[in-house]
């Protein structure tokens, strides 16, 4: 064989051994994720004066975020992708507050005009394996009028949009205390 016949071959042998693919039988080839599903959301509208868009988005863990509908628990949503510096210091917190919160708190990234390989790499560079809904194409961001991040929402269980978090938080205490003053929820 030839030198670059064989440098071919064995990039294919890579690339295919680092890939996590499974057949789907009702369409293409999807990559397994290591974020978390999304959680199940109850039938009820989202409800309040202020709330997200009514947008859904599948998530690569599986399940869907539907904007529309109540979350049934204090919910943060946190917009994020791989190409924002701060959302790279500050996703790995959001972890913090998960595993913290338990069933108390919910937290759901979107991800945010970004690819979902990089997202994958990063979320699991991170140590990131909260939900996440993947909006590639920033739908959630045009909807809202904002072309920066982070950018984190508070809702209510009734899907109300109670705080608007502008830019990064920097510490888990700070989190923790968005989430008793906005939330009324003591972690």
């Amino acid at each position: 064989m030839r030198p670059r016949t064989v440098l071919a071959a064995a990039a294919v042998v890579l690339l295919s051994a680092c890939t996590a693919e499974r057949a789907n039988p009702d369409g293409p080839v999807q990559v397994e994720s290591l974020l978390a599903p999304c959680p199940d959301q109850p039938g009820d509208t989202a409800q309040g004066a202020a709330r997200l868009p009514a947008l859904s988005f599948d998530c690569p863990g599986g399940g869907e975020l539907d904007l529309a509908r109540a979350p049934g628990v204090p919910t943060i949503v946190n917009l994020w992708g791989s190409w924002c510096a701060p959302c790279r210091e500050e996703l790995p917190l959001f972890q913090e507050l998960v595993d913290l919160a338990g069933d108390r708190v919910r937290v759901v990234g979107v991800i945010s005009k970004d690819g979902a390989p990089q997202a994958e790499s990063f979320a699991a560079e991170a140590g990131v394996v909260f939900p996440s809904a993947f909006d590639g194409e920033g739908e959630l961001m045009a909807a809202l009028g904002i072309n920066v991040l982070p950018h984190t929402y508070f809702l209510d269980p009734a899907g109300a949009l109670v705080h608007t978090q502008v830019g990064p938080v920097t510490s888990v205490d700070e989190l923790r205390g968005l989430v008793a003053q906005h939330l009324g929820v003591q972690l």
